[in-house]
């Protein structure tokens, strides 16, 4: 198992914002946690990647715990994030972005190949590369920060609201793109979506979030069959 979460609990302060959630990932899987705002699901990114500690329970990478590590060991360790909102810096050229992803990895010829690979998933990217990041359009700009985020040659990348605020068309492409990295990469990859329909299509294996906790499992298509899903998060 390539990642494992137990017992994890969150808070911010004295509110306590997820209540003992367990989680797995398998090397080459994609799992996908869904649910509304404010169920958790952003928060349980953080305590992975180290931006917030678990008040209680184990975040375990190839079975070492990495929940007392800070975010740059855990990064070095081999986990990404590409934050909800892209978090691109905007005065900084594309290919500078990109570069800045890699900062903690000595291999130039490991990112050379890799940043290869990304101008040839993005050929936006490639066009743009000399382009400051702020003047790209919201889709071009999360394939920088996806890109960014692949930068530092992870075993897991994280994906915060990868959709949010595109357009349908780019939603699609998003999507697409996300199967492709995992299909090419054999990356694992954990999807936080609100676009339930898109994250359960694309995942192995799915959990939806509620109150900070899980409510529903099972694989992407038992959660698109089932008629709490589709009514609750499909509106179907």
């Amino acid at each position: 198992m390539l990642l494992e979460l137990e017992a994890v609990h969150v808070g911010y302060g004295q509110r306590m914002v997820v209540h003992g959630v367990d989680l797995k990932v398998g090397a080459g899987e994609i799992v996908s946690l869904v649910g509304a705002n404010g169920a958790g699901k952003s928060t349980i990114l953080r305590a992975i990647i180290g931006l917030t500690s678990p008040a209680r329970g184990a975040v375990r990478l190839e079975g070492q715990p990495i929940h007392a590590l800070d975010t740059a060991e855990i990064v070095a360790r081999g986990i990404a994030l590409s934050p909800e909102g892209r978090r691109v810096f905007p005065h900084m050229t594309v290919q500078d972005n990109l570069l800045l992803g890699g900062y903690l990895r000595d291999d130039a010829a490991a990112k050379k190949r890799m940043m290869d690979m990304i101008f040839a998933t993005f050929p936006r990217l490639r066009e743009r590369r000399t382009q400051n990041a702020g003047l790209m359009s919201g889709g071009e700009q999360q394939m920088l920060a996806i890109g960014r985020a692949l930068m530092s040659l992870p075993k897991l990348l994280l994906l915060d609201e990868p959709s949010l605020g595109l357009a349908p068309l780019m939603v699609k492409e998003i999507g697409r793109i996300v199967r492709e990295i995992n299909r090419e990469t054999g990356l694992s990859i954990i999807l936080v979506e609100q676009n339930a329909k898109m994250a359960l299509q694309l995942c192995r294996f799915a959990h939806v979030l509620e109150s900070g906790q899980i409510a529903v499992s099972g694989t992407g298509a038992e959660l698109l069959a089932s008629p709490y899903v589709r009514n609750a998060y499909l509106g179907v």
